[in-house]
Formats: structure tokens, C-alpha cells, sequence
């Protein structure tokens, strides 16, 4: 019987080849050539998480966490997406406002983590805040950059149409700019999650960096790697509906080809 396989089907038979093989010898090392009290079981952990989901309070860190990362970067990401198109059009503004925008971006986001416990408490207002500032000028600058890129005479063919300013923002400048937009939700996805964790580990009573914090203070390293288990888990599943969203949206570019077929 001949077996026919698509690039598609090749790539995520080896994704789950790699993943086992790394599983596999994580469990082997693990005990064998290492402490597991230093790094656990996969076993171990994947136990540990079933526990700590169906019989602990996984849900109330859950929630708690993805409340600060929504709200985050919803607020971030509306903000920094017109900010960036306003700008991104306004050349004049968008010089006079660059020196500050580079010093409020260059400031480490750690270090106002603190701050903004000082100015907003221990509750979920300051992780908000955390996770704005970092999604913020990622989607900020993917959007600025993809406005300024649209190539001039793209626009000066659409001025000898007859297309005004509205419809050439909506059917070449905008069209032009979102593969640059989706770009930068995707790459501040994890740093919203991220702007979370930090701003749990500063101060917090609740969260999945909270719950990864005590897990370390206890020297619980099933514990500690589970967390960053789900973590990670979260980032892929959001990166992968994100996929799914950007193919239905940007249905109209052409399929891109890898390995030297199309996917």
C-alpha cells in the first residue's frame, strides 16, 4: 500500500516524533541521570496537573491570570493598533513624539512592576497595567510599520481611481498593514502572559504565578514545572486560534510555500 503524505501531514508527524522522543528521554534522565528532585517526571508532572485541575484550585488561578492578561492586552492592543495608525499616517507628530515613545519603551518593565503596586494595590489592577505597557508598543511599532510601508505608488494609483482618503485607508492602506498587525498581536501574546506572571510573582494572592512562586519556595519542582507546563500550554492554544483567525482574515494573500509546496 502506498502511503501519500502532505508537507502538512510530514511536518506534524515529525513535531510529534520530536515530542516524543524529548518526553521519552526527559523520563529516562529524570531519576537516571538526574534528581527528579531537581527536574521532575513528566509523569509526575502531568499527574500533579490532572490533580491540580480537576481537585485543586487551578480554576481560581486560571481565571485570575487571564482576567490581568485579557483586559491587558485588549487595553494594549485597541491602543497601541490606532496609536499606531494615527501616527503612522501624522509624519510630523509621529518625529515629535518618537524621542519619548523610544524612553518610555526603553524603561524595563520589572522594574515598574513594584511602582505600579505602590500606585494600584496587590489586586488585578496592576498586572493590567503591566501587561498593557508591554503589549502596547509591540502592536504599537508592527503598526506603524506596516502603515509606513505601503508603497507610494499603490497610493497615488488609487488617488488616480478616484479613491479618497476613507476608502484608501480601508482598501490599501489597512489591507497592507494587517499581515504587520498580526505579527505584533502574535509576538506580544506571550509578553501579556508574561506581564501577568511578573506582576503576580511582585505582589499577588491569587494566579498562576503566585501558585509557581509558593511551588519554588517549597522546593516542589513538579509543582513549579507544571505551572510553566500551563503556561505554556495557554501560548500555544492562543497562538494557534490567533492562526486560524489571521487564514480566515487574510484569506486574499497567496499561499505561502514551504519545502517547496504549498501548505
Amino acid at each position: 500500500m502506498q502511503w501519500n503524505f502532505s508537507v502538512k501531514q510530514k511536518v506534524i508527524s515529525c513535531q510529534l516524533l520530536l515530542c516524543f522522543g524529548l518526553l521519552s528521554f526527559w523520563q529516562f534522565a529524570s531519576g537516571t541521570l538526574i534528581d527528579p528532585f531537581w527536574v521532575s517526571r513528566p509523569t509526575d508532572i502531568a499527574h500533579y496537573i490532572t490533580d491540580w485541575v480537576f481537585q485543586g484550585d487551578f480554576w481560581h488561578h486560571f481565571k485570575f491570570t487571564m482576567a490581568a492578561t485579557f483586559i491587558g492586552f485588549t487595553a494594549g492592543g485597541i491602543t497601541g493598533f490606532f496609536t499606531g495608525l494615527i501616527l503612522g499616517r501624522a509624519e510630523f507628530w509621529a518625529r515629535v513624539l518618537d524621542p519619548f515613545l523610544v524612553a518610555i519603551n526603553g524603561i524595563p518593565r520589572v522594574a515598574l512592576a513594584p511602582l505600579f503596586v505602590v500606585w494600584f494595590g496587590i489586586g488585578l489592577m496592576p498586572k493590567i497595567v503591566l501587561v498593557f505597557t508591554l503589549v502596547f508598543f509591540v502592536i504599537f511599532y508592527n503598526t506603524y510599520s506596516g502603515v509606513r510601508s505601503v508603497e507610494s505608488h499603490y497610493l497615488d494609483l488609487a488617488r488616480v481611481m478616484g479613491a479618497n482618503d476613507r476608502v484608501m485607508f480601508r482598501k490599501v492602506i489597512l489591507p497592507a498593514a494587517m499581515p504587520y498587525i498580526f505579527l505584533g498581536i502574535k509576538l506580544s501574546i506571550p509578553y501579556a502572559l508574561i506581564g501577568a506572571i511578573i506582576g503576580e510573582f511582585v505582589a499577588s494572592s491569587a494566579g498562576l504565578g503566585w501558585k509557581i512562586q509558593v511551588e519554588t519556595s517549597l522546593y516542589n519542582t513538579t509543582g513549579t514545572m507544571a505551572g510553566l507546563i500551563v503556561l505554556m500550554t495557554i501560548v500555544m492554544v492562543m497562538n494557534w486560534g490567533l492562526d486560524h483567525m489571521e487564514r480566515h482574515l487574510l484569506a486574499w494573500r497567496p499561499r505561502q510555500k514551504t519545502l517547496g509546496a504549498e501548505i
